[in-house]
């Protein structure tokens, strides 16, 4: 083999002297060096013949059988055989749907959704008659805080395409609150609006969306919270309003006046519109009324139309 090797970098040595010496001729920096006036004669090449003396085995096509191999070795744990298949299969996902919830102050309840195989997905949540639209989170969970309606307070959350699961919380101290809810379907500019003890708009006992509150206020018997629910900016939202006034632990007696407010905008203007109301008095019976309301025309966008008879005041009477 080795001889054999010598004979091929021969050759491969006379191919690059030949190479060699083309460049040279050809070079214009060597005509420059060493002159170029003078005439190279002609060198006949001819080929060489040579006869190797040594005459080469014919290999044999046929395969080698292998027999009796014994391993000396055993691999180190946790490194796979070269017989065994690697599992290219994904972990299985957990797609199910769970909920929870607590019970807060106020008679509030958190509810906390878990869906891993829905992100960004809409999800409508009913209670006692009460519905709004949400949307989870891109890991397909969703946290919200609900005003209970009921003692035994059923939430059921529904998806779009079918799935869903129900959740119910036992809710103590519901009796010493009042309720109101009013509710409608997409961006069509319904407000509630609480002048507790004759308030001014504008003035500290005024609470609606822009000076909601928090629950606190309520739980301390000092006035009334409002709740916001629903995604504005999902398609056709159900949208909802709750406020809740401590009928049962306030410190003053008085009247909170309770009225439903539109703006008219480029989206309803010159439309009919639909809205519901439900009232909670005394932990007692839902009362529920539907609200069809002919917003003017468009040159009126801007104003405010104010349903001050829809809903029921609150008569507040200090035990």
């Amino acid at each position: 083999m080795s001889y054999l090797n010598q004979i091929a970098l021969a050759g491969g040595t006379l191919a690059c002297a030949v190479g060699i010496g083309f460049v040279m001729q050809s070079s214009e920096t060597a005509q420059q060096r060493y002159g170029g006036s003078s005439e190279i004669p002609e060198i006949e090449v001819k080929p060489i013949q040579a006869e190797l003396g040594v005459k080469l085995p014919t290999l044999d096509d046929s395969r080698l059988d292998i027999q009796s191999i014994a391993l000396t070795s055993a691999l180190p744990e946790g490194i796979v055989g070269l017989g065994q298949a690697l599992s290219l299969e994904a972990p299985p996902v957990d797609c199910e749907i769970t909920a929870s919830a607590q019970v807060l102050a106020a008679a509030m309840v958190d509810i906390s959704l878990r869906a891993p195989c829905l992100g960004n997905e809409r999800v409508t949540i009913h209670h006692s008659g009460m519905m709004f639209t949400e949307t989870t989170a891109v890991d397909g969970s969703l946290n919200v805080t609900v005003p209970a309606l009921n003692p035994r307070a059923f939430f059921m959350l529904a998806f779009s395409e079918g799935d869903g699961t129900s959740v119910q919380v036992d809710v103590d101290g519901l009796e010493f609150y009042d309720r109101v809810v009013v509710q409608w379907k997409g961006d069509l500019g319904f407000e509630l609006h609480a002048r507790e003890y004759g308030a001014e708009y504008g003035s500290t006992g005024h609470v609606w969306q822009d000076a909601a509150r928090d629950l606190s206020v309520a739980a301390k018997g000092e006035g009334g919270f409002l709740t916001v629910l629903g995604d504005r900016s999902a398609p056709e939202p159900l949208l909802a309003q709750i406020y809740t006034f401590p009928t049962g632990t306030a410190r003053e007696n008085g009247v909170v006046s309770l009225s439903v407010e539109s703006a008219v905008t480029k989206i309803n203007c010159g439309r009919d519109i639909q809205a519901q109301s439900l009232e909670m008095r005394d932990a007692g019976q839902l009362k529920s009324q539907n609200l069809s309301l002919s917003v003017p025309g468009c040159d009126a966008v801007g104003d405010f139309l104010v349903l001050n008879n829809l809903l029921e005041d609150l008569k507040v009477a200090r035990n």
